[in-house]
Parts: structure tokens; C-alpha cells; sequence
């Protein structure tokens, strides 16, 4: 599973950064989504669902 992050559509909520912390960051100067894997393991799929699913701004994405 590969996961993109749109940093334009982010409005900073952090929902992702909370649920999977392996996987998101937020950029300290703008709030953004940081990707800190953009293909994490098959162990962590149901957890990524779950951050891109909370993102109130539908800035995640899985491709």
C-alpha cells in the first residue's frame, strides 16, 4: 500500500500523525502532513486505513 499526501489540502488537524505516529510526522514550520514512510509494511495496513479515513480534510490518500 502506498500512501499520498496532498500538503496543499492538509489543514493540519494532526489526526494522522496521533493514530500512526511510525508513519506521519507534521512539518514544524507549516502543520503539514510529513510522510515518514510513503510505503509502510503490510502489518500496519489497518492502522494507515484508519489515519487516512480520520483526515478531515481528505488530504491522504492510498494508491
Amino acid at each position: 500500500m502506498k500512501i499520498n499526501a496532498d500538503t496543499d489540502r492538509c489543514v493540519g488537524a494532526g489526526m494522522c500523525a496521533l493514530t500512526v505516529p511510525e508513519v506521519f510526522d507534521q512539518s514544524e514550520e507549516e502543520g503539514t502532513v510529513v510522510l515518514l514512510q510513503a510505503d509502510p509494511p503490510a502489518s500496519m495496513d489497518a492502522a494507515v486505513r484508519r489515519a487516512v479515513h480520520l483526515c478531515p480534510s481528505g488530504a491522504l490518500s492510498l494508491a
